[in-house]
């Protein structure tokens, strides 16, 4: 029987709810709220962009280390909030553009231009928006980010509805006159400021700038990144629906303005997407985002004074009034016509919009998005250069990672997801294939002479490589290899310079999630496997007349994107075949490691021109030329000598003792390229015994032909299925396609 005492109970989560909303302050009265500005003028003097620069700054940013560069990333867009939903891969240079451009209409006290993010369809130009829109969600919750507005309260009178308000009944809950307090039962009208003005304006505007600067010379306006106070704080008005309130109620009250103050409730606001406070988009639908409509004779309106009754009260709707004091974001921006947005060129500079019967005041951040189509043929349009002024232009385009290509599909296309298994790699050859087709031929300009051929020769892959783990074909001399990592940003950076930008052509995230949903619905195959990603490459290689990027010239193997999928099969093959090697036990990692590691010992003393002692006898001796030969056969570039080698290793163990004086040098780590050199020639040798096993892994995973096995291959290949399930992820499915596909293509030979 369940113990009713420790299931949930309502009254707790009441109470929860309840002290919640009194801690967060939500409900207040003027002089309340008032107190408080005066106490934390920064926190409750803000404009929008003050407002979104803060919430940047609240979540923080840390640096990100890559081989093109060191990076600032704003932890916003991580999502933690969400528990990492809605997360946004890679796109620091983006993130960072759009934070120095709010940090200038910070700085300025003024949002005069729109910001636009232009880029291919699908490089995640709404998902940055959407993720700020969620951010400041949440940060608008926090009490570093509260946001006040308020309503008008008339309280239900003793001596008629003409006197509602003007010496009726004051009830209030411990705050002297304010009506803010009052039950609802005792309330005639609540109404709302549809602007969400900011409270400050009930404070007449003369008033108001003898209190801004009194709070100045007291220094409690005073911020070191020498922001000032927005011009929309100290001319802002009410809105005309507050104003034409507002108005009746000084005249009827004789000019007193404590007794308007009592009808003022000021309320805690949070924004929201969802409904649409604070945060809205406009989608490209032929459409005005503002317009004006009649309050309608409902009972709060009959229950106004009579003063206010008479008097027509409009109120403005639209994504524009939605959006104020936030964000309104214009999706597609460049779908609609011109004449659609024209209003935006004197909107955006002056942050006002003129209505039939009123000038609509108005503070956000404008974000719109388009693709680079539409954005040439703006550009060719006669208006175009009274935009250009008004409009702070971000480029966004498709990631060049590797690892953050795979990040994306990682997140979304999961076991649940799909409803299967998904082989080890299948996600990563897909996310290769993309980065490769969005990559460009090496900009040679600031390549120097003696390196320009070794440039010439790097393949799209290896571009790939280098941008991604710094990586450096092995065919490279030491001087190579150096010279090429030092050019990495620079080859990054230049490659965005031109018109035609890297990342502006290639396949799509979208078009690779969706690639990889058919291929985990391929029949032939019981997981997502790397091998149906293969033939859903394939097909849309086929279909050159739906997909723009495939018609784009070669040049020097880039853009060749039939081949790409060869070289993607091709470093499939070559890391599974690895993982099944290890997999069989043959020899452990640990023992390239250790070879390596007594190479460096012989190396080192030849370095120094000194002996050493033998393990064994004790006795000094000479560093091992046949060691050191056996290894440099394996691993000296053609070309480079021997002595050259050495030489560079040791340094590279110098410079990074340097960096790191109190840490052991990781052989592996440090020298992964070589180490592996050295583990694929200790398989190379052993070809035909590699073939015996994966042929003997398939009869046993055919059960039928388990039978034909000796005992001993059957404990050899469980040992491998087991290393290869907790060492790669794989399943039994997944390891048979896996064996199956490399026997076929790797040991034809044999």
């Amino acid at each position: 029987m369940t113990d009713s005492t420790n299931l949930p109970k309502l009254d707790d989560i009441t109470g929860a709810v309840r002290d919640h909303f009194q801690s967060d302050r939500s409900i207040l009265s003027f002089e309340e709220y008032f107190e408080i500005v005066v106490r934390e003028p920064k926190s409750h003097l803000r404009s929008s962009a003050q407002y979104i620069k803060d919430m940047f700054d609240y979540f923080g940013s840390y640096d990100v280390q890559r081989p093109t560069g060191a990076v600032r990333r704003f932890r916003l867009f991580d999502a933690e909030y969400e528990n990492g939903q809605g997360r946004v891969a890679g796109q620091e240079e983006v993130q960072n553009e759009i934070y120095r451009v709010v940090s200038n209409f910070a700085r300025e006290g003024l949002v005069n231009k729109m910001i636009l993010l232009h880029g291919p369809n699908g490089s995640a130009k709404s998902s940055l928006v959407r993720c700020i829109m969620h951010a400041l969600e949440h940060y608008s919750r926090q009490p570093e980010g509260a946001l006040y507005s308020f309503n008008w309260i008339f309280p239900r009178g003793k001596t008629g509805r003409d006197r509602i308000g003007f010496g009726g009944d004051k009830q209030s809950r411990g705050d002297g006159e304010s009506f803010a307090y009052l039950d609802p039962d005792v309330i005639d009208a609540r109404i709302p400021c549809d602007l969400f003005d900011h409270p400050i304006f009930l404070i007449p505007r003369e008033q108001r700038a003898k209190l801004l600067e009194n709070l100045a010379d007291k220094g409690l306006w005073a911020d070191d990144e020498g922001r000032v106070l927005s011009s929309y704080i100290k001319d802002g008005d009410l809105s005309y629906k507050s104003r034409s309130i507002f108005d009746a109620l000084i005249g009827s009250c004789d000019g007193d303005l404590d007794r308007v103050m009592q009808h003022v409730q000021v309320e805690r606001y949070f924004l929201s997407r969802r409904y649409r406070r604070g945060l809205a988009t406009v989608e490209p639908q032929m459409a005005v985002d503002a317009k004006i409509q009649q309050l309608s004779a409902d009972r709060s309106t009959a229950s106004l004074p009579a003063t206010i009754q008479h008097s027509a009260l409009y109120q403005p709707v639209g994504p524009l009034v939605d959006a104020n004091r936030g964000i309104l974001e214009f999706a597609d921006f460049l779908k609609r016509p011109v004449e659609a947005f024209k209003y935006l060129l004197s909107t955006v500079e002056t942050s006002t919009v003129t209505m039939d019967s009123f000038v609509l005041h108005i503070d956000l951040i404008y974000i719109g998005s388009t693709n680079e189509t539409y954005l040439e043929a703006f550009k060719q349009h006669p208006d175009f250069a009274s935009f250009k002024g008004r409009l702070e232009l971000i480029r966004v385009p498709y990631l060049r990672h590797l690892g953050l290509e795979k990040e994306i599909y990682a997140s979304t296309i999961t076991e649940r997801v799909v409803g299967k298994h998904i082989a080890p790699h299948a996600i990563e050859m897909a996310a290769l294939w993309a980065v490769m087709t969005r990559l460009k031929a090496f900009d040679m300009e600031p390549v120097e002479t003696s390196m320009k051929e070794a440039v010439k020769s790097l393949s799209p892959y290896e571009k790939l490589k280098l941008y991604d783990q710094g990586q450096v074909p092995e065919r490279f001399s030491t001087r190579e290899a150096k010279e090429l990592r030092h050019l990495i940003p620079i080859f990054y950076e230049a490659s965005m310079q031109d018109r035609d930008y890297e990342g502006m052509l290639g396949a799509s995230a979208r078009e690779i999630r969706t690639l990889l949903l058919n291929a985990a619905n391929h029949t032939g195959f019981n997981c997502l496997s790397p091998q149906a990603v293969f033939e859903e490459i394939e097909h849309l290689l086929d279909n050159k007349a739906f997909y723009a990027f495939l018609n784009a010239e070669v040049e020097n193997g880039f853009f060749d994107h039939r081949a790409f999928l060869n070289e993607v099969r091709s470093s499939y093959l070559a890391t599974v075949n690895d993982e099944l090697c290890d997999a069989m036990g043959l020899a452990p990692d640990e023992s390239y490691g250790e070879l390596f590691g007594r190479y460096v010992t012989h190396i080192s003393h030849w370095v120094k021109n000194s002996r050493m002692m033998d393990e064994q006898t004790g006795l000094l001796k000479d560093p091992d030329q046949g060691l050191m030969k056996e290894i440099e056969d394996t691993l000296v570039p053609e070309g480079e000598k021997p002595e050259e080698f050495r030489r560079a290793v040791i340094a590279t163990i110098g410079a990074r003792a340097l960096e790191h004086p109190d840490e052991t040098p990781d052989y592996p780590e440090l020298f992964r390229p070589y180490i592996r050199k050295l583990r694929a020639a200790f398989y190379d040798a052993r070809r035909d015994e590699l073939r015996k096993i994966n042929e003997a892994f398939l009869k046993y995973v055919d059960k039928e032909d388990r039978q034909t096995l000796e005992a001993s291959e059957v404990e050899q290949i469980k040992g491998m299925l087991k290393r290869l399930e907790q060492r790669y992820g794989y399943n039994v499915d997944s390891a048979r396609d896996a064996v199956a596909m490399v026997l076929k293509s790797l040991y034809v030979d044999e």
